[in-house]
This record gives C-alpha cells, sequence and structure tokens, in this order.
C-alpha cells in the first residue's frame, strides 16, 4: 500500500524548536539571517535537522548552523537558477506559439481566398 505524506516546508519557528531540541539554543545572532533565509527557501524540517546535528562535537553549534546557512544559501541559488530557466523556457514557447498562429492566419486567409 501506497501512502504519501504531505509535508509542509520549515519556518522560522519549527526550526526554533528544531534548534532548541538538536542543539539546545533557543537564541544566536545567526537566527536572524537563518529566519530570512527560510521564508525564501524551501527546505523540509528533516532536512534542516539533518544540518543541526552534531556530527563533530569539536565544532559545536556554530558549525552546525553554518552548514545550515550555507545549505539554506545553496538552495536559494538552485531555487533562483531554476526560476530563470523556467522563465527562458517560457519565453521561448511564447515565440514558438506566436509563430505557429502567425502560420495558421496565413494559412487560413489563403483557404478563405480559395473559396471566394
Amino acid at each position: 500500500m501506497d501512502m504519501h505524506i504531505e509535508m509542509s516546508y520549515c519556518r522560522y519557528e519549527a526550526f526554533k524548536v528544531l534548534a532548541k531540541n538538536y542543539l539546545d539554543l533557543e537564541t544566536q545572532p545567526l537566527f536572524q539571517q537563518i529566519q530570512g533565509l527560510l521564508e525564501e527557501v524551501d527546505m523540509s524540517p528533516c532536512d534542516v535537522a539533518e544540518h543541526l546535528m552534531l556530527k563533530n562535537a569539536s565544532g559545536g553549534p556554530q558549525i552546525c548552523l553554518d552548514n545550515l546557512m550555507q545549505a539554506l544559501k545553496e538552495a536559494k541559488t538552485k531555487a533562483n537558477k531554476d526560476s530563470n530557466e523556467d522563465e527562458e523556457k517560457a519565453k521561448q514557447n511564447f515565440k514558438k506559439i506566436n509563430k505557429l498562429s502567425t502560420k495558421l492566419l496565413r494559412s487560413y486567409g489563403s483557404v478563405q481566398k480559395l473559396f471566394k
């Protein structure tokens, strides 16, 4: 049986809960920057949590927050690139549709002349 679970994206309030649970932090200077990026980027809570897990005890919470910031910036860059590519494809499709509609109108005019 296939089951699909719909999850929302991680926003600032969820991030604060994850930071408290994983890093035991309630506030930190990077939180404001992370808040801004979370509003611009769609990242799941499990992806955020993955970056907040302490993988190396010597680095501490700062390393985890830096890794999350880097991942959010990369996701933002990728989203912008994808958006630009989609926009370019839409422009190309619009041009193709214009050419085809022009040809169709010309053909329609030729057919009308035949029946006059």
